[in-house]
């Protein structure tokens, strides 16, 4: 039997600076986290395939990661295109604000070796568990570019360990 997939679909662009700092918090979930609990983790972008070597070694992202540059997975799934003006309350992923993230990914674009936006600006994404099999057993499609669920909260959903994303040494009381 196949084991579930954990697959978050990276909304807008692989330059959008939410993405980027959402997958590098994917990046820090420990390969033997995901194979204790025998769960795939998938990250599908919107870009083309040149991309995602770039992307990669700026995330850190060593998991499986695949493209859909005609965005057909979107589609199917009913991902949104364009931002719903909702209050998400803050994302613990993203540690940028809206002016230096998108100043960071402006540069990216204008400095990379392939000038291009690297997919539709206004596409959302979301996240979702499927299998075993091809049943869909969570759905979440964002609503705007901070609105991605928490990876903790999804992590519990399909039985794999909560990964601490603050960088900051845990103390332990004695």
């Amino acid at each position: 039997m196949a084991a579930p997939v954990l697959a978050p679909i990276t909304q807008q662009h692989f330059l959008c600076y939410t993405c980027k700092e959402y997958v590098e918090d994917l990046a820090k979930i420990p390969r033997s986290f995901l194979q204790e609990a025998d769960v795939t983790l998938i990250v599908i972008g919107q870009s083309s395939y040149h991309h995602i070597e770039p992307f990669c070694k700026l995330t850190g992202y060593c998991h499986e990661i695949y493209v859909d540059p005609e965005r057909e997975i979107y589609k199917r799934l009913g991902m949104k295109r364009g931002e719903e003006v909702t209050s998400s309350g803050p994302s613990p992923h993203i540690k940028s604000n809206i002016l230096s993230g998108s100043v960071w990914s402006l540069w990216r674009a204008v400095t990379g070796p392939l000038f291009d936006f690297q997919g539709d600006p206004v596409q959302q994404g979301g996240t979702l568990i499927v299998g075993p099999g091809h049943d869909i057993h969570f759905i979440h499609r964002d609503s705007n570019r901070l609105d991605h669920k928490p990876i903790n909260s999804v992590l519990q959903l399909v039985g794999v360990q909560q990964v601490d994303f603050t960088g900051r040494p845990s103390v332990i009381h004695v």
